[in-house]
């Protein structure tokens, strides 16, 4: 079924507020699930895979590990990036406008992709940035993202390891700076790596006009899914209503 993209903000929004993302936090994690989906880069898929992630009211709290005046190292302990990235990539915008550039270590996250949102944001600010991760065990796969001060639209690639070493499929790395635009790629050596596929700013662009043009597909195992997820706010303020009500 297609859905436009005010349908999908609506949706997505509830859904994070049912599972107990507070103000301000459903609305970016809203963000960056559209993000992905509106440019082609498979959101739903995404927002799929991070599902048993991000109702994570139990795990431990995003920690901050170390702080110089350009790093930062934060352990997100098997958050989803959805929950946690947001407030790390705010933290370290603010490092890079006041010390030219940092260099961010984020451990235990999952979701990373969703970063790519985030680095547009940077963007906005005057801020370049470039990010790296991988991904899954067998095979691994290695994904780049960057983008330049004031772009629209970032880069990214990624890739599977051919023979991978030491995996360190939870990490994120995050380069930030005013001073030079860190834009960067994955080698696509055939001896080390396979599946080579990069998109660029201007594939970006092409996905999300036709995507507000055309709107976008989504099954209906799915929709049904969120929508069951984010009945549980109506549920939630339905007994608020009622105890309000009774208490005067």
């Amino acid at each position: 079924m297609l859905i436009s993209s005010n349908e999908l903000t609506a949706l997505l929004k509830r859904v994070f507020e049912g599972m107990g993302y507070p103000v301000g936090y459903y609305e970016d994690a809203a963000a960056l699930v559209k993000w992905l989906q509106v440019h082609g880069e498979q959101g739903f898929g995404e927002l799929q895979r991070a599902l048993p992630f991000v109702a994570d009211r139990e795990r431990p709290a995003l920690q901050l590990l170390a702080e110089e005046s350009q790093a930062l190292l934060f352990d997100c302990h098997g958050r989803s990036a959805l929950n946690c990235l947001p407030s790390i990539v705010e933290l370290a915008e603010t490092k890079a406008l006041e010390q030219g550039c940092v260099n961010v270590k984020v451990r235990n996250c999952h979701n990373r992709k969703f970063v790519l949102k985030l680095l547009v944001d940077c963007a906005r600010q005057g801020i370049s940035g470039l990010a790296y991760w991988q991904n899954g065990k067998q095979p691994v796969s290695e994904h780049v993202a960057s983008i330049a001060a004031g772009a629209a639209y970032p880069s990214y690639s990624e890739a599977l390891l051919v023979d991978p070493a030491t995996a360190d499929t939870q990490t994120l790395t995050l380069l930030l700076s005013t001073r030079i635009d860190l834009l960067g790629q994955l080698h696509g050596s055939a001896s080390q790596r396979s599946g080579y596929r990069q998109v660029g700013p201007e594939q970006f662009a092409r996905a999300g006009q036709g995507a507000l043009e055309g709107g976008m597909d989504i099954s209906i195992e799915l929709w049904q899914q969120l929508n069951q997820l984010a009945e549980a706010v109506l549920v939630e303020n339905s007994e608020q209503s009622r105890s309000g009500a009774g208490g005067r």
